[in-house]
Parts: C-alpha cells; sequence; structure tokens
C-alpha cells in the first residue's frame, strides 16, 4: 500500500504504538516519538493492505480489528500463515531487507492500521537497540511455528492436524490438560485453509469428533474439548 494512502491521526497512533509489545517497553516521550512518524488508515472488511510482489516499506501495526496473512499457490488456493489481532505487526522485514513482499494482508474485519515507514523506523533501532531484539524474538516465534506448521502438514492427516491444533489452543488457554472451552481465533473456512484442508472436510472431522464423545461444538466458534486423552492418541 502506497504511503500516501495513510493518514495522520495523532491519537489513534499514539494509542496504536503503546499497543504493540516492541514499542511498549519504551517511556512515554518516546513513545510519541514514534507515534509522530507513523500515519494510520481505516481498512473495511477483506480489503487488503498488502499483497505479494509490492515492495517492503513499511512495520505495519493492527490498533483495531483483525488481518489475516496467507500465501497463493500456483492454482490460486489461499493457504492461510496467520491470524493477527491488535497489538500485533507485520512487515518487519522491510527493516531488515529491501526484497519485495511474498505474502498478502487483508481485514478480516473493519480494521485500523498504522504504519512506520523503513527509513523512520531504522533510526530509532539506533538510538533504541531494544525494538531490534524485540523483533527479532518475535520473527523467531514466527518461524517456530511455521516450521511446526510445515511438520504438521507434511507427516499429519487432516484428522491429526485437527486433533493438533484443538491441544494447543487449549495448552494456550489454561497450560492444563483438563477439558476446557476454547474459542477458535479464527473463521472454519480460514481454520481449514490454515490446517491444509476443505471447509467441508473439516466439518465432517468436527461431526466426527463430536459424535465420538472428545469434544461438543456449543457455538460457531467455540468448542469445549472432553476427552483429552482421546485426542492425544491420534495425534501420537
Amino acid at each position: 500500500m502506497k504511503g500516501d494512502s495513510f493518514e495522520h491521526n495523532e491519537s489513534a497512533k499514539k494509542l496504536c504504538v503503546s499497543l504493540v509489545p516492541i514499542f511498549n517497553h519504551l517511556d512515554h516521550s518516546e513513545q510519541v516519538d514514534v507515534a509522530k512518524t507513523s500515519r494510520s488508515k481505516t481498512y473495511e472488511k477483506k480489503e487488503i493492505i498488502f499483497q505479494a510482489g509490492d515492495p517492503s516499506e513499511y512495520l505495519y501495526i493492527v490498533h483495531r480489528g483483525k488481518v489475516k496473512i496467507y500465501n497463493l499457490s500456483e492454482s490460486g488456493k489461499e493457504q492461510l500463515i496467520r491470524i493477527l489481532n491488535p497489538g500485533d505487526f507485520m512487515g518487519e522485514l522491510s527493516v531488515f531487507t529491501d526484497e519485495l513482499l511474498t505474502s498478502y494482508a487483508e481485514t478480516v474485519e473493519r480494521t485500523e492500521i498504522c504504519a512506520i515507514h523503513k527509513n523512520d523506523l531504522q533510526e530509532f533501532l539506533v538510538e533504541k537497540p531494544t525494538i531490534s531484539f524485540k523483533i527479532l524474538a518475535e520473527s523467531s516465534k514466527r518461524l517456530k511455528d511455521a516450521e511446526k506448521s510445515i511438520e504438521r502438514l507434511s507427516s499429519q492427516d487432516v484428522e491429526k492436524r485437527l486433533a493438533s491444533y484443538l491441544m494447543e489452543q487449549v495448552e494456550k488457554k489454561t497450560n492444563s490438560g483438563a477439558a476446557s472451552e476454547i474459542i477458535l481465533p479464527m473463521s472454519k473456512k480460514d481454520l481449514a485453509s490454515y490446517i491444509g484442508s476443505t471447509q467441508e472436510t473439516l466439518s465432517r472431522r468436527l461431526t466426527s469428533f463430536e459424535e465420538k464423545g472428545w469434544i461438543k461444538q456449543t457455538g460457531q466458534r467455540k468448542i469445549k474439548l472432553i476427552d483429552m486423552e482421546a485426542l492425544q492418541d491420534i495425534v501420537e
């Protein structure tokens, strides 16, 4: 997205910068300095923020709303990479490289984004090297998640991928093996893309899990995991 499509909204930018983990350790005056260089823009649902082939120029921060990052295969099939919520950021590689972007960013709902140009961000990194470490830490986490997803797609069938994903969501929420209700962070259509399946196959697997008494679907995105041992047996 071209830089001049963003607006200068001071109050929104300050709130946006204070949300993101790579900046929230800075004191108030430093956050204000960062905010002064950022620009904000509101996107409607299903708008493209950037796409593969665009120049890598900005660090984008989600202020309000939700964004999905995905790749497209040669046949046009969408492969979901991750979902971003308020405080999450994308485009961080623009700080370290001039290569073109390789993925797509699309809003899941009405979303407000603030963006910082790479030149401005690089100046802050010289003054505050701790920001670099936080960006690298997040990049390392994303690399680990990507490796886990690749392993899951290459070595597990759909049933195992789904069971593994549901268990991971429980671990993130409770850090326990007890029965727990989770709320899927994405639509079932996007979840199907994320685990390398189709929406129809995902629906059949969820229904099968429910019929076996392993889970209970209590809403469009709410799922109660009842038999963790049975799900673990599938993964193993």
